[in-house]
């Protein structure tokens, strides 16, 4: 509606108030016109559309904690991968020096930034080292977690009935094989290796994944969208991969980053008692082994891979938290 002129000079002038009360009265329908609906400006969109994701990325990337957290655990990363490809020794590698102190030099004049090990090798090369298989350790272990439990608990949660109570039987059995306990039976039939640590940690570490998925999948095979695919024919893999598991990715995410440093610990654990890493390879837990006998005299060589492995294990635990809130609209505020 536009309003008309209007000469409003004889309304005098007593106060505020009058003068809009005034105003008021001397207004009528007659006043006003219809100008009609602008349907051009209706139909422009003034702001982008949000996808979910990309709204859940960006208030993570948005959250100071959560951006310092992706900082710290990219640098960790960063240097396990880099380091000991431009480092001028090798893991295994004795230099000329022994039990050197911290920031000393050989010798031959090379800086070592860690001092050397008992064996006079490097430390600080062996500590990337050790972070690039401890790390490698947990991804490989929780990706192939992943992959069993989504297909596991997809399949278990989506058909029901009995297939679902003997499948879910079967995880309530292998939940309690202690994981030790296959640790040791592994390396007395298998050679100590990275790849015996990984198939004994899958053995037993996709139930909680394959759980969790189940949960899921029941919870959304009742919705319209999935009614709505089988009536139109869609078999159960189709279902699954185009319209459950995407539906669950959020929820998924969040695990794999709770469940990486459950990963980081394991490993490092068996390596800290003898059962994880084999000689002369190195991993976070077995150099906290080996800097227990010099603990006294070079604290570093313990306290450093220490807080590595507190700092990669708080860090994917906070984030996880903070994925959880990014990705979860009843947390969002």
């Amino acid at each position: 509606m536009r309003k008309k002129k209007k000469n409003v000079q004889n309304i005098p002038e007593k106060n505020l108030t009058e003068v809009a009360y005034a105003c008021d009265e001397a207004l009528s329908a007659d006043d006003f016109t219809w100008v009609g609906q602008d349907v051009e400006k209706g139909n422009v969109i003034v702001r982008d559309s949000v996808s979910y994701f990309k709204d859940a990325l960006r208030r993570l990337f948005h959250d100071k904690v959560a951006l310092t957290l992706m900082i710290i655990l990219g640098i960790i990363l960063f240097m396990s991968i880099v380091m000991p490809m431009i480092s001028q020794y090798t893991m295994s590698e004795i230099c000329d020096s022994h039990n050197l102190g911290l920031m000393s030099k050989d010798v031959n004049g090379n800086l070592h930034i860690l001092g050397t090990d008992n064996l006079g090798r490097d430390s600080w090369t062996r500590l990337w080292y050790g972070g690039r298989i401890s790390l490698l350790i947990a991804f490989v272990a929780v990706g192939i977690n992943c992959v069993i439990g989504i297909i596991y608990g997809g399949i278990s949660g989506f058909i029901g009935g009995w297939v679902d109570n003997l499948m879910m039987r079967f995880v309530e059995i292998v939940s309690g094989i202690p994981y030790l306990l296959v640790v040791i039976l592994l390396m007395t039939i298998m050679k100590p290796s990275i790849t015996t640590i990984i198939v004994a940690y899958t053995l037993v570490g996709w139930v909680g994944m394959a759980r969790l998925v189940r949960g899921q999948v029941m919870q959304l095979k009742e919705q319209e969208f999935v009614i709505s695919a089988l009536t139109m024919g869609a078999g159960t893999g189709r279902i699954l991969l185009r319209h459950l598991v995407p539906n669950t990715l959020s929820v998924i995410i969040v695990n794999l980053t709770l469940a990486i440093p459950s990963a980081i610990f394991t490993e490092a654990y068996l390596s800290f008692i003898g059962l994880g890493v084999p000689l002369p390879q190195a991993s976070w837990g077995t150099l906290a082994n080996d800097g227990i006998t010099n603990f006294r005299y070079y604290p570093e060589q313990l306290l450093v891979p220490a807080i590595l492995i507190s700092l990669t294990m708080l860090g994917f635990n906070l984030l996880g938290d903070k994925l959880r809130d990014a990705f979860d609209p009843k947390l969002r505020r």
